[in-house]
């Protein structure tokens, strides 16, 4: 009888520890489906500069907040240029790239186009780390890049070139170049040490647009300011601190890792009730055809690490 009532504590105690752990997971999730909505809604206050510059002010205040209670370390010197490549591809390049690629396309096309970035890094650490990857693997990234051909031929075909795909793109790229170069300071940093150095980086690049950005703060609304403080401090910085926690408490890393996949349709729905945004079923076809080839690519066909990294 004791044995029993042993055995159901501990099942209470685990699934207390699961549903907290799917709980943070799916607040990462909820936060990352809100960026391109929410960047698209400031667009109309602020340049692509500006919205970059202020969310990373919101996300370093939280990070070092929280660093500085957690007693992070100091990057050492010999690392400092991993943390500069870092923050100019994961955060300085990925904000602007993706600011200036919402202007032209709506959140749902644009946030399926950005999450194919695990396609990329499959991509890189094969050509750059040379590591092996399986067929399954690579049946899945051309199934992702099919799906991006239909996206791109189909918003052609409709709005001529739309340059917005191809800053998309690049954001995607770059978040790749974030996810491999972030592999060898996991190796003697956390993940919330590696976040916090990079973000820091970046914002310091991110200073060219301080100029602009003054006279654009004077003109804006408070609405506007309180969405872009939001940006910065949790989709930002609190929700990669809730994702982190999630993958450290998950018993398999894919029993969190698969609600990124989710991540684009909650985009396309919030930007459909909050932006009034609609798209052709060939992009959202095209947007699923994406999601099928990353979980292909990663749940069948993993090389060893894919990082899947969301700002």
């Amino acid at each position: 009888m004791r044995r029993g009532c042993r055995y159901l504590d501990s099942l209470k105690r685990i699934s207390r520890k699961q549903s907290l752990t799917y709980l943070m997971a799916t607040f990462s999730i909820l936060m990352w489906s809100t960026n391109l909505p929410a960047t698209r809604y400031l667009l109309s206050y602020y340049s692509s500069g500006s919205i970059a510059l202020l969310r990373s002010v919101g996300a370093v205040a939280l990070l070092v907040a929280v660093g500085a209670a957690k007693g992070i370390r100091l990057p050492k010197k010999k690392d400092l240029h991993m943390f500069a490549i870092c923050g100019v591809s994961g955060v300085f390049l990925f904000l602007v790239f993706q600011t200036l690629g919402a202007r032209h396309v709506v959140s749902g096309v644009g946030s399926f186009i950005i999450n194919s970035s695990p396609v990329f890094t499959i991509i890189l650490a094969t050509v750059l780390l040379k590591e092996r990857v399986k067929p399954v693997c690579w049946a899945g990234v051309i199934l992702s890049f099919c799906g991006l051909m239909v996206i791109m031929v189909n918003q052609t075909a409709e709005l001529s070139f739309n340059i917005g795909i191809f800053f998309l793109l690049l954001t995607s790229i770059v978040t790749s170049i974030f996810n491999i170069s972030q592999r060898s300071l996991l190796k003697n940093y956390t993940f919330l040490e590696v976040v916090t150095y990079a973000i820091i980086a970046g914002s310091i690049c991110m200073t060219v647009f301080i100029p602009s950005t003054i006279p654009e703060l004077r003109g804006s609304t408070l609405t506007a300011n309180l969405i872009l403080i939001y940006l910065g401090v949790l989709p930002g910085a609190l929700a990669h601190i809730t994702w982190t926690f999630a993958l450290s408490r998950a018993e398999k890393t894919t029993h969190v890792t698969v609600f990124l996949y989710l991540t684009p349709f909650v985009a396309t729905v919030i930007g459909y009730f909050w932006l009034d945004e609609t798209f052709s079923l060939w992009s959202f076809f095209g947007g699923v055809v994406i999601v099928a080839g990353m979980a292909m690519t990663n749940l069948l066909g993993k090389t060893q690490k894919t990082e899947m990294k969301q700002s």
